[in-house]
């Protein structure tokens, strides 16, 4: 899905204006892209990316995480990514400075470590921009031995404000 009119505003309202019954319509969108059942079933977990819990607090909801829920609920992990630091939003940010934005933004709950060791997962996110979260969140799960990262979104910016 590309992040322009309406996606970009529907997906504002849903993440910023309380509407978290959307995930269900959300996903089942996601659904209907060809490449990501077969994703889904090959995974062992699927992961949301996470929230800062100063974010989470503010918002309610983690988008990501409901949309998780509603994709694939028997194989969704929320606890086992962190989000360590509270960034600034990624998307004041050109390229560059997202990179450098999310670098040690996440770690693994130390308690569930050894849960992606050897596993497919699938990392899911409701919006990429530059890819540089997914990048590090990946990153993340590979250094605690995730053996295939697929990353999934529902939908993505053009590549010209990626690469701004």
């Amino acid at each position: 899905m590309d992040y322009a009119y309406p996606w970009d505003r529907l997906i504002a309202h849903f993440k910023f204006q309380e509407n978290p019954a959307w995930a269900g319509h959300f996903a089942a969108l996601m659904r209907s892209a060809p490449w990501v059942e077969p994703a889904l079933e090959a995974a062992d977990f699927v992961i949301p990316m996470p929230l800062a819990r100063e974010r989470l607090l503010q918002r309610g909801f983690n988008q990501s995480a409901l949309l998780a829920r509603h994709l694939s609920p028997d194989k969704t992990l929320e606890q086992v990514l962190l989000r360590v630091i509270n960034t600034p939003a990624q998307s004041a940010l050109d390229r560059k400075d997202r990179q450098d934005n999310v670098r040690h933004a996440f770690a693994m709950e130390p308690l569930l470590q050894g849960a992606v060791s050897d596993k497919r997962i699938v990392l899911l996110d409701d919006v990429m921009t530059s890819g540089a979260s997914m990048s590090a969140a990946a990153t993340t799960l590979r250094h605690a031995g995730a053996a295939h990262i697929t990353a999934l979104v529902f939908a993505r910016t053009g590549v010209d404000a990626a690469t701004a």
